[in-house]
């Protein structure tokens, strides 16, 4: 019999840094789904929209996977937000120099799985 692992969303590519990304992740970590939503929504970085995104995604598996699971038993189990590749441009200065901007991307995964907190876990 295999172990339950939850139900996985992946987004990848994304453009913004995993540095700012990450402290709005750390919010919504262990956090029932609907609490989670509502915590994103009211946020105003851009980081809050993508994650929003994917935490919808993994909830939707979950919902696809298992008809008698509600959204309401539903809570983040594991976020993370790893890093991806960085696009390389290069910003002219002064005096005929030359820096490079890295503009980062970011792969986020969440992990949704049935609320567990009331059965001793």
């Amino acid at each position: 019999m295999r172990e339950k692992t939850g139900y996985r969303a992946i987004s990848k590519y994304l453009m913004g840094s995993p540095y700012k990304i990450r402290p709005v992740a750390d919010l919504i970590r262990r956090k029932p789904y609907p609490e989670a939503m509502a915590v994103l929504e009211n946020m105003p970085h851009k980081g809050a929209r993508l994650i929003s995104k994917t935490v919808k995604s993994a909830a939707s598996n979950a919902l696809a996977g298992n008809k008698q699971l509600d959204e309401d038993m539903l809570y983040v189990r594991e976020i993370f937000v790893d890093e991806g590749p960085r696009l390389k441009r290069v910003w002219f200065r002064g005096r005929g120099r030359a820096d490079m901007l890295l503009k980062r991307m970011c792969h986020i995964t969440v992990v949704v799985d049935e609320t567990a907190r009331s059965g001793g876990k």
